[in-house]
C-alpha cells in the first residue's frame, strides 16, 4: 500500500524563529530556506525540514517535568559526542541537569526545547 502523504517537516514553536534557525544551522549543517521575524525554515537535500514559527508569550517546555510538557523533541546522532556537547554550548544551548543515562545525552536549545544527542553516528 503506498501512503497517500509523507511527513515532510516539523515545526517548532518558539519566540525568535531567526535565532533558532541559526542555531540549528551552525548545529546541523542545514540550509536557511526561509527566514523572517515571524517564520524560518532550514532543510538539506532529500531530508526533512525543520521550521521555527513565532508564538506570543512563548513559554519553553518544563524537562523532564510536565509543568509545560515538551510534547515531543527531536533526536541527532553524532560521531563525537564531547565534540557535538562543545559545540551545543558554544551555540547558546545547554545541557539539561536531568540525564537519563550513558548512551543519550539531553541538551537544551536557546527556546528550552529539549533534544538529545545519541553517539555513533558516521
Amino acid at each position: 500500500m503506498t501512503a497517500p502523504t509523507s511527513l515532510y517537516g516539523v515545526t517548532l514553536d518558539c519566540a525568535d524563529p531567526v535565532a533558532m534557525a541559526d542555531f540549528y544551522h551552525r548545529l546541523t549543517g542545514m540550509k536557511i530556506t526561509y527566514s523572517t521575524e515571524e517564520f524560518a525554515g532550514l532543510s538539506h537535500e532529500g531530508g526533512l525540514a525543520v521550521n521555527f514559527q513565532r508564538v506570543a508569550d512563548y513559554r519553553p517546555p518544563v524537562w523532564p517535568g510536565q509543568d509545560v510538557p515538551q510534547q515531543f523533541h527531536l533526536d541527532f546522532q553524532a560521531g563525537d559526542l564531547a565534540e557535538a556537547e562543545a559545540l551545543v554550548l558554544e551555540l547558546g544551548g545547554s545541557k539539561a541537569e536531568h540525564q537519563p543515562g550513558d548512551r543519550w545525552r539531553v541538551y537544551l536549545d536557546p527556546a528550552g526545547h529539549p533534544f538529545c544527542l545519541v553517539g555513533g553516528g558516521s
